[in-house]
């Protein structure tokens, strides 16, 4: 272990016992008098000589030997290896390694840090030769607990990525105690995120427990914890006047200004509302003021600027707010709104829905009206006969998608209409009073087709009045709630495309006490949040339908993104979708359909940011993660113990006469100024130089770029590549390109070059955020960066390069993409192509999704209409690598001279893309050059 010293830690602290002989150095030194002068005595310089009052001291001076203990003083602590704030590595006295590593959600926040962290562990490891256990907490007692070399766990970190929901880790303490049974740990590394998870078993005591009967010691058992603070947003809601949310952050230490975007379904930013949060306080509640037309277009809510799973909210239908239409018939006295048949219903709906006033008494003209306003659902409480035309418009507005509402009374007509669910009994029956056998009824169940399945059963509710239904085969199909007798209360059913409901009871409290009970209100919500938004076009006759199982559609990472799913994760049955918790089995994301998406967030209204409760772990060592990286101090006690002993030899030739005090105090002067020069300036002047020089050649002459990966064996396909493609430019078109050149994305300037090309390799290092930040301005004023992860070939699966891809494009602004479109520019600029190919010819290439107009065109955009992203997986470099004698390096696959000649053309039209933009979609020029053509 790296013994520490404040903040100095030494990686040889046994060397520093070296020291203690400085003390016999020094009576060394004093009593070893210094080499005498030198002097030339030919007899007749004698006389000459007299003069000479010079001296050789008998002891050395003090100051020499304080120089020369500085300078074995230094030498001793630079081979003991200094480093500035050193790590504190576990070593185990025998056994394994463990690194237990939390990748939930809210292990986001620090992911960077955490993993760095790791990666640091797992070098010691590698350099001491030692067996490493990697167990992530949010995968489950099911994925493999095994021992590995270093370097494969090496590989496996780099691979890591948060997930979306809350780490269980829990369930790990069987399998772990299991693992310590066969194979006890000689150290454990734990590398915490900030929250606790929602279970009544403690992760924290398991693992004490496997420590002790394991017999590690504290300095092997080290627990990194992290203080960034966690942010999540719950109790989504959506009031008649603002679309509402509360904030959470874990810890709260200090003020700070927060800002939650909304985004529609094209992820443009619709509105935003910022709050300030004080020291301490860890809740808010934010409101976005808007028109309900626009809070129906939003389908995402999150904080911006602390992108994770739990700051995101995705919304659905059930969170979109609807236009309820409401008609009354018979006659309603105005000042007694008691009895009017509309007062429950306006103050039940009025909440979630908004409620448009009807524009005459007239049914005719009030439902017609509705239609215009874009209802989504329609309620008729005690309305009779239905003019014909009326029934009809109805009926066809239902069938498109419309929600229908009716309710019993004493105008519902004895000759039933077709916008009736079910066949009813003539008259109505009577519960209670002196002439009755039965008692008013109380509710009995709800259905498990109806909506009303997730609500709690109300007791206080009781029946006294209602409409019989006819006892027929379908009845209990389209029973959605029911009385203690089993008589039906609500029925319905599917008419087309959209639902008909009928309350078996009036919407007052004339036959029943349910207007004045809240499950009134949430069964009105319920039917409210089934219904569809916007009804069906006429052409979408067919609609859709909730399948009874709804499999995972996208899911959020624990960046908060929207990402295809994998196999492991199960769909939901569309009754217990209310009930789901989010989870490894059933993460955050949309479930069902692009048409019909449901929603499923991760925090839910009751949650809470809980800290992580360490105290059962007092036998650890809990650290904080470092906010920066060990300083080596090697070389700069080197570099001072250099100077000394300059300065010592200096010192030996002024006492020994060879050097005159002038050109002594001279030459030390100039040896200073060399020494800090050629440490400090040198550097510099050299990245002046290659700064200068790299400008020079990347503007006097067009040359193609690629990103340096660092990855040797993928550089120089990169470069034979666009080297090839140079080639190919130069014999097929005006464009002469010069030799390409490589980027450093820390130090080169990016804006010289219209396009970029970047392979994506799962061992390159990620760029810093000053280098992505750079990236994103590049995108942002015109260039064009093209990202080849160069594995089409197993398209399938989510291979290492995709996902590391995914990993950097969490850090840069990118558009909406889209597959390249038949009619693109890019499928004309030089050469006509149907697809792209390179090496492979599996990938799409994507790139930023264009607004369409409404007769189906692609309207020209501003800056030439270019995309500031290319994706593919084609292999474009391996497919245009020659070498210098113009021989293809890399075969194609399937081995095809067509696809070879196909990708080359491919990047000929890329880079006339880039450069010239979309001017051959400018139709403003086609009549004057087809006139010319006809000329």
């Amino acid at each position: 272990m790296m013994g520490s010293l404040l903040p100095i830690g030494f990686a040889a602290p046994w060397v520093l016992t070296a020291l203690a002989a400085l003390p016999v150095l020094w009576w060394l030194l004093r009593t070893t008098p210094p080499q005498p002068a030198h002097v030339k005595f030919p007899p007749l310089r004698l006389l000459l000589s007299l003069r000479n009052k010079e001296e050789t001291p008998q002891h050395t001076p003090w100051w020499l030997i304080l120089l020369r203990l500085m300078l074995a003083a230094i030498l001793i602590i630079a081979m003991a290896g200094p480093v500035w704030k050193p790590l504190d590595i576990a070593e185990p006295k025998t056994g394994p390694l463990w690194l237990i590593v939390d990748n939930g959600w809210d292990a986001s926040a620090d992911w960077d840090r955490q993993i760095r962290m790791a990666e640091l562990m797992v070098d010691g490891a590698a350099q001491n030769n030692r067996t490493v256990m990697l167990v992530t907490t949010a995968d489950g007692p099911a994925q493999p607990m095994r021992l590995s070399s270093a370097q494969e766990v090496a590989d496996q970190l780099r691979a890591l990525t948060p997930q979306g929901w809350q780490a269980a880790r829990s369930e790990l303490i069987p399998a772990l105690q299991k693992q310590a049974e066969q194979n006890a740990p000689g150290a454990i590394l734990w590398f915490s995120s900030p929250l606790e998870e929602p279970s009544t078993t403690s992760f924290a005591r398991g693992l004490a427990s496997i420590a002790r009967a394991s017999d590690v010691r504290e300095s092997s058992f080290l627990i990194y914890r992290s203080e960034t603070p966690v942010y999540a947003l719950k109790q989504l809601q959506n009031t008649a006047g603002a679309m509402t949310t509360t904030v959470l952050r874990h810890p709260a230490p200090l003020a700070e200004t927060l800002t939650v975007r909304a985004f529609d379904r094209k992820q443009r930013a619709i509105a935003e509302q910022t709050i300030e949060m004080k020291a301490g306080q860890s809740t808010a509640e934010i409101s976005l003021e808007l028109p309900s037309e626009l809070r129906n277009d939003i389908t995402k809510l999150s904080i911006l600027g602390k992108a994770s799973a739990g700051s995101t909210v995705l919304v659905d239908e059930q969170w979109r707010r609807r236009k309820v239409g409401l008609f009354a018939g018979g006659f309603s006295d105005r000042s007694q709104p008691l009895l009017s048949p509309l007062y429950y219903l306006e103050r039940a709906l009025a909440p979630f829905a908004d409620l448009p006033p009807a524009k005459s008494t007239d049914i005719t003209t009030a439902i017609s009206d509705y239609f215009d306003k874009g209802i989504s659902v329609l309620v008729l409480a005690e309305v009779g006969t239905l003019p014909k035309t009326t029934e009809a418009d109805i009926a066809s507005w239902v069938s498109k998608g419309g929600t229908l509402i009716r309710f019993a009374g004493p105008q519902l007509p004895e000759k039933q209409d077709s916008l009736i669910p079910v066949a009813l009994r003539l008259g109505d029956r009577k519960l209670g009073g002196s002439l009755s056998w039965k008692e008013p009824q109380a509710l009995k169940s709800f259905s498990e087709n109806s909506p009303f399945r997730s609500i709690s059963l109300p007791k206080d509710v009781t029946v006294n009045r209602q409409v019989l239904a006819e006892p027929t085969a379908d009845l209990p199909d389209r029973t959605w709630a029911s009385l203690e007798d089993g008589t039906p209360l609500v029925t319905a059913k599917k008419h087309g495309n959209g639902t008909i409901v009928l309350f078996h009871v009036t919407p007052d409290t004339k036959w029943s006490n349910l207007p004045l009970s809240g499950g009134f209100v949430d069964m009105l919500r319920a039917i409210t949040s089934i219904s569809s938004t916007a009804v069906f076009n006429p052409d979408d006759e067919e609609g859709t339908t909730s399948a009874s199982a709804l499999p995972l559609l996208k899911m959020l990472d624990g960046y908060g993104k929207l990402t295809p799913p994998s196999a492991n994760h199960k769909p939901i049955l569309e009754r217990d979708f209310a009930t789901t918790h989010p989870g490894r089995d059933t993460p955050p994301g949309l479930y069902g359909t692009d048409d019909a998406a449901r929603a499923l967030n991760l925090m839910e209204d009751e949650d809470n940011l809980i800290p992580l409760d360490l105290k059962p772990l007092s036998m650890a060592k809990i650290l904080d993660y470092p906010s920066e990286k060990p300083l080596d101090l090697r070389g700069w006690f080197f570099s001072i113990a250099i100077l000394l002993a300059l300065l010592d030899t200096l010192a030996l030739l002024w006492l020994s006469g060879k050097l005159r005090r002038r050109q002594f105090t001279h030459a030390a002067i100039l040896l200073l100024i060399a020494s800090s020069l050629s440490l400090t300036g040198a550097d510099k002047s050299r990245a002046q130089d290659n700064a200068e020089q790299f400008a020079l050649d990347a503007s006097l002459d067009t040359r193609l770029a690629y990103v340096l990966t660092g990855v040797p064996e993928v550089d120089e396909i990169s470069r034979s590549g666009l080297f090839g493609l140079t080639r190919l430019l130069t014999d097929r078109t005006a464009l002469e390109p010069e030799a390409p050149i490589g980027l450093d994305l820390q130090n080169h300037e990016l804006a010289f070059f219209p396009i970029i090309y970047w392979p994506i390799d799962a061992g390159m290092q990620m760029p810093s955020p000053e280098a992505m930040s750079r990236i994103s301005a590049y995108m942002r004023n015109g260039g064009t960066i093209l990202f080849d992860t160069r594995d089409a070939f197993g398209t399938g699966s989510n291979s290492p390069n995709k996902l590391k891809l995914q990993q950097l494009l969490r850090g840069l602004d990118i558009p909406s993409l889209e597959p390249v479109p038949q009619d693109h520019v890019l499928t004309k600029t030089f050469y006509i192509l149907d697809n792209f190919p390179g090496r492979y010819n599996q990938s799409p290439m994507w790139v930023q999704a264009s607004a369409t107009t409404s007769d189906g065109s692609r309207p020209v955009r501003a800056g030439d209409g270019v995309s500031p992203i290319m994706i593919s997986g084609n292999d474009f470099a391996a497919a245009w690598a020659i070498d210098t004698e113009g021989n293809y390096l890399y075969p194609t696959i399937p081995a095809d001279g067509n696809q070879r000649e196909m990708a080359a053309r491919v990047g000929i039209n890329i880079l006339m893309y880039t450069m010239t933009g979309n001017y051959k979609a400018d139709q403003v020029h086609i009549p004057a050059l087809l006139e010319r053509i006809g000329q």
